[in-house]
């Protein structure tokens, strides 16, 4: 199982809306098949590892998810292990998505087959956490990535900020994007630093098979801009990726937008401050976002952090200090200790001359 899981991160850039899933094919004490989930339409992990095997009757199939019972781009998983002559199946995690939700267990034991079901679930349920959340209230897991000096500063007063963190740091951004089904940022953003948003392939610190698929699939680049002010020529509009502009459902979008066909629009409803977070992150998620990855500014960051929306912290930080003058890495303004946001410590690491901490929410 564990190497089922390893396999499973490779399809981690292509594989959404899927879950990115592995598989490894055992008979007597052998691996004879391995796959993971290829892009929609393509392979699912179990008929990726059972082509693979070529004969794999008598094999156990160890899977990290639950094999699919139902017709959707391609056909059941589970016809696929029944037809091979597969006599036992060992699952990690059930797939609580409602056209799964145990009917694929149900299909294998009813032909027979030996289900067992609970292994390193930890480790497959981390694997998938997007799509799980997805699954369970509508939209995916919420990353709040910040790039800051020591003392906590994203830029100078100025806004100058290119480049707080070093070349490593900002490599393993490129990753993150690619990891991601959407990435997000608002108007504020694009009007001072005019970001693309897209992944650089020439930065991904990866093994060439690993840099082909992070390119493989553009993440859905989504601008929250209310009342239409994205510049005509601003990169996050380039064909280079697909963008997804919400305005004000009472405002117009930008009128320019109407003739790029790599651009689509929303509207939403206000909220205070702003545009209504929650639909927003709902509407993604019947999209099949299951990563979304924010790189907002202070004032946006601070209120998906005031609204609960924030599942992950990602923050770069670098050996330097900015001074007192240097804009903040949030903008809330809290005055006691029990209004600041507790967070729980999930990793801190050095990537090049930087350290990148990863927290979550209390």
């Amino acid at each position: 199982m564990a190497r089922a899981i390893a396999l499973a991160r490779e399809g981690r850039f292509w594989a959404t809306p899927n879950p990115h899933v592995g598989c490894v094919i055992v008979r007597d004490g052998a691996v004879i098949g391995e796959g993971f989930t290829q892009p929609p339409g393509g392979h699912h992990a179990e008929v990726a590892a059972l082509t693979q095997a070529g004969d794999a009757r008598g094999a156990t199939a160890y899977v990290t998810l639950e094999p699919c019972a139902h017709w959707g781009r391609t056909g059941p998983c589970t016809e696929a292990l029944i037809g091979a002559g597969i006599c036992r199946v060992v699952v990690a995690i059930e797939d609580p998505s409602p056209a799964v939700a145990g009917k694929g267990i149900a299909a294998l034991k009813a032909a027979g087959i030996a289900v067992s079901i609970g292994v390193l679930v930890p480790e497959a349920e981390a694997l998938v956490a997007g799509f799980l959340l997805r699954v369970s209230r509508g939209w995916g897991r919420v990353r709040l990535k910040i790039a800051a000096s020591l003392d906590g500063r994203t830029a100078m007063a100025s806004g100058e900020s290119q480049w707080i963190t070093g070349e490593e740091a900002r490599a393993d951004v490129q990753c993150l994007r690619a990891e991601s089904s959407v990435v997000i940022t608002g108007i504020g953003t694009v009007l001072a630093d005019d970001c693309a948003l897209t992944v650089r392939e020439a930065q991904l610190p990866l093994a060439a098979e690993d840099r082909q698929r992070a390119v493989h699939r553009a993440p859905l680049r989504v601008l929250l801009d209310s009342n239409g002010r994205v510049p005509q020529g601003a990169a996050i509009l380039s064909t280079s990726a697909p963008t997804l502009v919400f305005h004000a459902s009472d405002a117009s979008p930008a009128s320019h937008l109407a003739a790029l066909p790599q651009v689509t629009t929303q509207g939403v409803a206000r909220a205070e401050g702003g545009l209504d977070l929650r639909a927003i992150l709902a509407d993604l998620g019947d999209r099949g976002a299951n990563e979304i990855l924010l790189e907002t500014g202070a004032t946006l960051s601070s209120a998906f952090l005031e609204q609960g929306l924030v599942d992950e912290l990602i923050v770069y930080q670098a050996p330097r200090l900015l001074g007192a003058s240097g804009r903040p890495m949030i903008m809330a303004n809290v005055e006691r200790l029990a209004e600041t946001f507790a967070l729980r410590l999930i990793e801190v690491s050095r990537v090049g001359d930087d350290l990148r901490i990863i927290a979550v929410p209390h």
